[in-house]
């Protein structure tokens, strides 16, 4: 421990004479670290045993007694502010004490200045060098740290310069494009907390007479990201000086080393060229500043290129100035995390849509071509030279064992499809003048229309209608000129009564009547219906439900002198 507070006070002690203001007046910037302090030799002459040292602040006149705080800390021969704030600002003194008298050992005048949000620094708080051109200079960081180890960060202009962390800012030939406002930042690390403080410098560099000479390759040592078969074009470019025309020198040169080996030179026809070769020198000059340059061509970069080193050296007046290039692989990009997120996103919600649409488009395939009929007026009937939609073939039997399946097929089928969609269907005991041939009417009207529509039921063999199915199976299968509907109107097991070629007709051209479910105008049956009857364009006019149909004076009156009639296939 001993040892430790021996070291402190040695590098205190060693730093006093470098850090110490001597200036009656000091400026520093609000919120940065800063002290006072003063020369060990300035109180040499008092020779007391026992003393104290007090500092003071002058306050309303009256020098005032400063009692040390977290923020203001006296310790030994300096008074240090962790941070310096604006009401710091003011007369300072510090006092030798032996008890019996006061010496004022240093007077100061703090003043403390705000600080610049918008800059890092303060227009007001900064120091002007002027230099010429072509000499060296170095720029050196403030010494209010006496740490090694602080962090420190140089600035030009307010962006960082070059990556530099010395203390001291090394220009080995300075140019005109070197000016500019340069900031020097230390970070002080005090009782767990990172105070800084601050240094700033305004260097201008200003263009000598001609004789000022110098010699600089432009840029420093770099590696450049490329990618194997790429052409790459290495530039190096050497600063001579300022001189006349008359002046140039004739003695420089500038060329290319590969591993220390010298390159091709290039042939200029392309066919010919080597895989690395060297362009001539040349010389330009821009105002009176005068350069030479090379290019260095790689015609396609290989994986033996990254493990080179292309060296430029510039010679003249025996001095020597080198540059390194290495080629180094590019890292391959990752696509940025939104492109990558958003892709990810469309990826997985593709296939669901796609599934979804599909499922939609299969559960309401029925639903979704009668609203496009609907919307575009498609019309399926013109020009087609049919005079009705639809035939209606059901049991006729008079001896039909339910009158339901008669008043479907001649009152609420007619009713919804005639009435409410506008369809025209053709019912033999409604249509049919009497008196004529039979077979002859059913085989002509059959033939008049652009559907047959069968109302299946357990007893439809059992009448005439057997040879409407025939004639309108032929129709549909042979001579493809009529489609056919089949209303299951009552549940059937078993079908082997119905002939063979029946069972050639696809099963989505079945639909089922469910008697009060299927009543509704706008109910699945119906819908389904409506799909296989061809499309016309109609003004819907949906009623509800058809639950009290008054058969007595509205529906169609059958004819019954057919009642006994047979056909015989």
């Amino acid at each position: 421990m001993t040892l430790m507070i021996f070291f402190f006070l040695f590098i205190i002690e060693s730093a006093t004479e470098k850090l110490c203001p001597l200036r009656a007046s000091i400026d520093v910037l609000e919120g940065e670290y800063f002290f006072l302090c003063y020369l060990e030799s300035m109180q040499e002459h008092f020779q007391e045993e026992a003393y104290t040292i007090n500092w003071y602040k002058e306050n309303a006149g009256k020098q005032q007694l400063i009692k040390g705080t977290h923020r203001i800390v006296s310790q030994m021969n300096f008074l240090e502010f962790w941070p310096v704030e604006l009401s710091d600002s003011g007369n300072y003194s510090v006092t030798h004490s032996n008890g019996k008298q006061n010496f004022t050992i240093q007077k100061w005048t703090l003043n403390v200045l705000e600080r610049n949000k918008s800059s890092c620094f303060n227009k007001n708080h900064l120091t002007t060098e002027i230099k010429n051109a072509g000499t060296g200079h170095s720029l050196k960081c403030s010494y209010l740290s006496v740490n090694e180890n602080d962090s420190i960060t140089w600035y030009k202009d307010c962006k960082n310069y070059e990556n530099e962390t010395e203390r001291e800012l090394d220009f080995k030939t300075l140019t005109v494009q070197h000016s500019g406002i340069y900031t020097c930042k230390i970070l002080i690390s005090h009782e767990g907390k990172i105070y800084h403080s601050t240094n700033t410098v305004k260097l201008v560099v200003e263009e000598d007479a001609p004789e000022a000479v110098s010699l600089e390759i432009v840029g420093r040592d770099e590696e450049i990201e490329t990618e194997i078969g790429k052409e790459e074009i290495l530039n190096c470019t050497g600063f001579l000086g300022y001189y006349t025309r008359e002046d140039i020198r004739e003695d420089a040169s500038l060329y290319w080393l590969i591993n220390q080996k010298f390159p091709e030179k290039c042939s200029g026809i392309p066919e010919n060229e080597p895989s690395i070769c060297e362009e001539e020198f040349k010389k330009f000059q821009v105002g009176n500043k005068f350069f030479v340059t090379r290019l260095l061509r790689i015609q396609k970069v290989t994986d033996e290129d990254i493990h080179h080193n292309f060296t430029c050296m510039l010679q003249a007046d025996e001095r020597t100035q080198i540059k390194i290039v290495k080629l180094k692989k590019g890292n391959t990009r990752d696509l940025p995390l939104h492109i990558f997120t958003a892709g990810m996103v469309l990826a997985v919600l593709f296939p669901c849509v796609a599934v979804a649409a599909v499922f939609v488009c299969v559960m309401f395939r029925v639903d979704l071509v009668l609203f496009y009929r609907n919307i575009c007026r498609r019309d399926d009937t013109a020009g087609d030279g049919k005079e009705y939609d639809a035939f209606v073939s059901y049991l006729k039997d008079c001896i039909s064992p339910t009158e339901e399946e008669r008043e479907f097929a001649l009152k609420i089928l007619p009713m919804i499809l005639e009435e409410n969609f506008g369809y025209k269907l053709c019912i033999f005991e409604r249509d049919v003048s009497p008196g004529g041939a039979v077979v002859d009417d059913i085989h002509s009207f059959i033939d008049k229309s652009r559907r047959l529509i069968i109302i299946l039921s357990q007893n439809y063999v059992s009448d005439r209608a057997i040879y409407e199915l025939e004639s309108g199976l032929h129709k549909a299968l042979v001579e493809r000129k009529t489609k056919i509907i089949l209303i299951e109107y009552m549940p059937i097991s078993d079908y082997n009564f119905l002939p063979e070629s029946l069972s050639l007709l696809p099963s989505k051209r079945v639909v089922k009547w469910k008697k009060d479910k299927s009543l509704p105008v706008n109910s699945r049956f119906w819908k389904n219906l409506r799909y296989l009857m061809p499309a016309k364009p109609t003004k819907i006019n949906t009623k509800g439900h058809l639950n009290n149909l008054d058969l007595g004076s509205e529906g169609a009156q059958p004819r019954t002198e057919g009642c006994e009639f047979n056909v015989v296939i």
